[in-house]
Parts: C-alpha cells; sequence; structure tokens
C-alpha cells in the first residue's frame, strides 16, 4: 500500500500549465511545483511567464515559461510538441487559459464578444486537451485538468452587481464553461481505455485583485462558508487530480466553490 505522501508526489512529471503566470493558473502552477513536477507555463504574455517562471526556479522549484495563445491550435501543438522534444514525455496538462471578452446583457450582447469568450475557454480548452491527449495515449498514462466554473451549472444573478461599478461575466462564459464540463466528460470516457485520466475543477468566487471590496463583501454573504475564495483553495484540488492519489477519478467535476452551489 502506497504512503500518502508518495501518491502526492509529482517528483519527474511533466506538466504545462496554461494561463500558469496569473491567479489561479499561478496557484496551480505552485501547488504542482511544490510537489515535485517539472513546470512549463504558458500564456500570451510569454515574458510574464518567464518572469514568473525565474521566481519560481529561486524558489527552488524547475520551471520554464513561453508563450502560446491556446485558441491557435498550431501554436498549441508546437507547444507540446517542444515539451517532448525536452523532456521526452507529458504527464500533466492543466488547461487554464481562458477569460471573458466584455458585452452588454442580453439582448444587447455582442455576437461577436460571445464568439470570442467561447474561443478564448472552450477551442483553446479542446486544442491544449487534444494536443495532449496525443502524446498521452502513445504514452499509456496522463492526467488532463480543465478549468470550469460554479457558472457552468448556474444561471446569472444579476442583484450582485446591482449599484456596483463591475461589468459581470458575459452570457458567453456561463455557455463557455458549462461546455467545458461536458467536454471533460466526454474526453475523459474517450481516453480512459487508454490510461488517461480527464477531470474539471469548478471554482467559486475567487476574486482577483482590485476587484471593488463591495463586490467582494457581498460574494462573502452569499457563501454558505461566509468568505470569499482565494487562490490557495484550488492547490489542493489540482494536486489531487494531477497525482496518483487521483487516479481513480476520471470525469469528475470537482466544485471548489465554499458551498455556492449547494443552496
Amino acid at each position: 500500500m502506497a504512503g500518502i505522501q508518495e501518491l502526492f508526489d509529482l517528483t519527474g512529471r511533466i506538466a504545462i500549465v496554461t494561463g500558469g503566470a496569473t491567479h489561479l493558473g499561478l496557484a496551480m502552477s505552485s501547488a504542482l511545483g511544490e510537489l515535485g513536477a517539472t513546470l512549463v507555463i504558458a500564456s500570451r504574455r510569454g515574458e510574464l511567464c518567464e518572469e514568473v517562471a525565474a521566481t519560481m526556479r529561486a524558489d527552488g522549484m524547475a520551471c520554464t515559461g513561453t508563450g502560446c495563445d491556446v485558441t491557435d491550435p498550431d501554436a498549441v501543438n508546437a507547444l507540446v510538441d517542444g515539451v517532448v522534444d525536452q523532456h521526452g514525455h507529458l504527464d500533466i496538462m492543466v488547461c487554464n487559459a481562458g477569460g471573458s471578452a466584455p458585452a452588454a446583457d442580453v439582448p444587447n450582447s455582442s455576437p461577436d464578444a460571445f464568439l470570442d469568450t467561447m474561443a478564448m475557454n472552450v477551442d483553446g480548452t479542446f486544442h491544449t486537451a487534444q494536443a495532449a491527449a496525443r502524446v498521452m495515449v502513445k504514452q499509456g498514462y496522463g492526467k488532463i485538468i480543465t478549468l470550469g466554473s460554479v457558472m457552468a451549472s448556474l444561471g446569472t444573478d444579476r442583484r450582485t452587481c446591482v449599484g456596483l461599478k463591475h461589468d459581470r461575466s458575459s452570457i458567453g462564459y456561463f455557455a463557455a464553461k458549462g461546455a467545458i464540463v461536458n467536454l471533460t466528460r466526454a474526453l475523459a470516457t474517450e481516453l480512459a481505455e487508454f490510461g488517461v485520466r480527464v477531470n474539471c475543477i469548478s471554482p467559486g468566487q475567487i476574486p482577483k485583485p482590485g476587484v471593488n471590496p463591495e463586490l467582494v463583501e457581498r460574494f462573502r454573504q452569499k457563501n454558505p462558508l461566509f468568505r470569499t475564495g482565494v487562490t490557495d483553495d484550488v492547490k489542493g484540488a489540482v494536486a489531487l487530480l494531477a497525482s496518483p492519489a487521483g487516479d481513480w477519478i476520471t470525469g469528475h467535476n470537482l466544485l471548489v466553490d465554499g458551498g455556492w452551489s449547494a443552496w
């Protein structure tokens, strides 16, 4: 029987985290690095990725940063091919990069903004998952982790932002995150026979720095745990799903929302 520390040990594992230089991506990158994985963090902001990677190397982690637009399949394939050429394998892909294009509420929402948001999230997740799967199927092992949201299974609550200068997530974001959750299930069932596990982490309200304090307070009051999330709250989730400790989990949507969706 393996010990618990052994089950969470990622020494020798190679991981890519898209959008891995900021906010939730940075927290997940840190978690994997602290557990011993060799990291490649990638986003459209390649210089920022390398700056963050340098900081992580100074903290004793093996990490490099590079630029990659996940909406471009050629760029994603080049990223994965480069990692495999250098390290010989790819064990963990965290499909974190995404976003939300600003848009007015329906019925005045922009079709272009909707499609841009879908591309950032759904297209980007598909491209990165598929590129990783090509490698992992040949290996007979791998972990693909997608990023959903509590909003994937809930409608928008306009009351949260009433009276505040805050652009809530666009309608496209709700649709995109819902699509990612079910894309995860489909990928998990298609790849299971090859030893590849695919799971989704769906965070709740984890505000970025600079968010209106009144909005943060409203989030806090609406949560059963009576607080908002912090980036460290996703570290345990990604550690479980990326490590051998999560080998018996696939096709799962892990809500990390403090009970927000349980009301």
